[in-house]
């Protein structure tokens, strides 16, 4: 028998000890920040799974992503319903090993088969997400290949254009931005798109939407993500990735994302007043508190800007909201300073402005890491001053 619960030995990422001339990593998006959340709900989200269950690599036969658990199938359902930030009625659902891997069976499905010698463009506007391109390029794919900033494409030939929004690194919310006569396709990149982020302003309706666990709830080791995909050919074609490229996906981690899923949606079902915060209010007033003491220190060291973020309605907290991204978009001021050499002199990991198609004077900084290391992000950013 093998029970998932929390865990308290040294090796728990979520314990830390921070020395004050340690270094900080704030260059990944490990969500840690909602650990102390989970911590509080106990046994509520432990999961059960004895040794003769889950055996087969067969899940349902009669759906066609066959390796999907009906129960996480039920549950993604019930929780865009609840959120209002995606339509999911008549719908295909493709589970994956994370959004990383759908991202790719994506493009396998969307690329046309009789190009080899042609490779169809993947574009994004830039700022872009880093991971692209790298996805990408470690295939030597002859079916696809990286083609830059969406932006600035103007090629009479068919593209795949990545619409990220909320954006990663920056936090904007995204359209399609290519303007070219060829016929292009869409991949939409929502992982962020979810109330501790951003206001949700509408149900996302789009061809291939990408959503993920780990930053739906925090959970990225389960490694769960999945893709709602209105053209059932383009689904089929998603799940063959898969099946070929993992043979589907582990059946422990669908059991645990759906039994987290659900007690999330279980809770606003049954709330009562008297009980614990509901997760997405915690988490994101946990994200407001880190964004009003992250903007005080940028702005009283002067050394780096940060952009402001208009407000909107949100239809699932049913009030006007500002946006609180998991990422910071940094500009140094610092003369002709490279911003992620400015960081490093303060013990301050982040990544390159360069690796999302940027200015070096940019950098990302993770907003999602655990306390410890977020105050002492926000202390050491406190005390810089412009020489």
């Amino acid at each position: 028998m093998v029970v998932a619960k929390a865990s308290s030995s040294p090796s728990d990422p979520l314990t830390n000890n921070l020395f004050p001339c340690s270094i900080i990593d704030a260059q990944k998006g490990d969500p840690l920040a909602f650990g102390s959340y989970w911590k509080q709900m106990n046994d509520e989200c432990t999961v059960v799974i004895k040794g003769w269950e889950l055996m087969s690599y067969y899940s349902d036969l009669s759906n066609m992503c066959w390796f999907m658990l009906p129960e996480l199938k039920d549950a993604i359902e019930r929780i865009h319903h609840l959120v209002g930030n995606a339509v999911t009625k008549d719908r295909y659902i493709v589970v994956g090993n994370g959004s990383s891997q759908l991202f790719q069976a994506s493009l396998f499905a969307l690329s046309p088969l009789d190009v080899p010698d042609h490779p169809v463009n993947v574009v994004a506007a830039a700022p872009y997400y880093s991971e692209y391109k790298n996805a990408i390029n470690i295939l030597h794919s002859r079916m696809f290949q990286w083609g830059g900033d969406a932006a600035v494409y103007d090629k009479n030939e068919p593209y795949i254009e990545v619409v990220t929004s909320p954006n990663n690194p920056d936090g904007t919310i995204r359209e399609p931005v290519v303007n070219s006569v060829a016929e292009g396709k869409l991949i939409h990149d929502l992982a962020y798109y979810w109330p501790q982020f951003t206001p949700i302003t509408h149900e996302a309706d789009d061809d291939v939407m990408l959503f993920t666990f780990s930053k739906c709830t925090g959970h990225a080791g389960s490694r769960i993500g999945w893709a709602i995909v209105k053209d059932i050919e383009v689904a089929k074609k998603m799940a063959t990735f898969v099946q070929t490229n993992s043979m589907g996906v582990s059946k422990e981690s669908q059991t645990r994302a759906a039994k987290i899923i659900g007690v999330i949606c279980d809770s606003y079902k049954n709330f009562n007043s008297n009980e614990s915060e509901l997760f997405f209010e915690y988490s994101k007033r946990l994200m407001k508190e880190r964004w009003e003491k992250f903007r005080e220190a940028v702005e009283q060291s002067k050394a780096f800007t940060v952009a402001k973020y208009p407000k909107a309605y949100c239809n699932f907290t049913i009030k006007i909201s500002e946006t609180y991204p998991s990422f910071a978009w940094l500009k140094c001021e610092e003369g002709k300073e490279n911003g992620h050499n400015y960081l490093r002199k303060l013990n301050i990991c982040s990544r390159e402005g360069e690796r999302f198609g940027a200015d070096s004077k940019f950098v990302r900084v993770s907003m999602l890491g655990m306390d410890d290391d977020f105050n002492e992000l926000v202390k050491r950013l406190s005390n810089v001053k412009m020489e």
